[in-house]
């Protein structure tokens, strides 16, 4: 098991017929050799299972990865499932680049995402002196 850093951006939909780059997210977790999201690993790391959403002009969400019983979701903490974003069957999916994933969003609406990057954690490099790290492809 790895933990890896997965970037989703918006793909082709209402409004954004090219998709987005502005529009997404970017979350941990561990994956399988098979590009599948591990739910036994995900039970001893689910702590450092965080997403940030990035939403064009709005200020940027952060919150966890969960899993409840066979489905994904994006919790923001708030009580109960009023700000989670589940995905739509992520558990038979495979995440890698160039695959698709869907996300009900805070306004109930499904969209598509596009996997454009996934990173094991220990592949992200920080220059010294507060410089700009560099993502090192895992394909």
């Amino acid at each position: 098991m790895t933990l890896m850093r997965i970037r989703m951006d918006l793909g082709r939909s209402d409004g954004f017929p090219d998709g987005s780059r502005r529009h997404g997210y970017e979350f941990v977790a561990p994956l399988t050799r098979e590009w599948r999201i591990d739910a036994a690993a995900w039970r001893a790391v689910k702590a450092e299972c965080t997403v940030r959403r990035f939403w064009g002009d709005e200020a940027d969400e952060f919150g966890h990865l969960r899993h409840l019983g066979h489905g994904w979701r994006f919790d923001y903490g708030e009580p109960g499932p009023v700000d989670d974003e589940p995905f739509f069957k992520l558990d038979n999916h495979v995440v890698a680049p160039g695959t698709y994933v869907s996300v009900t969003e805070h306004d109930g609406i499904q969209r598509p995402f596009r996997i454009v990057r996934v990173i094991p954690l220990h592949e992200i490099v920080s220059p010294p002196h507060g410089g700009r790290g560099a993502d090192i492809s895992a394909r």
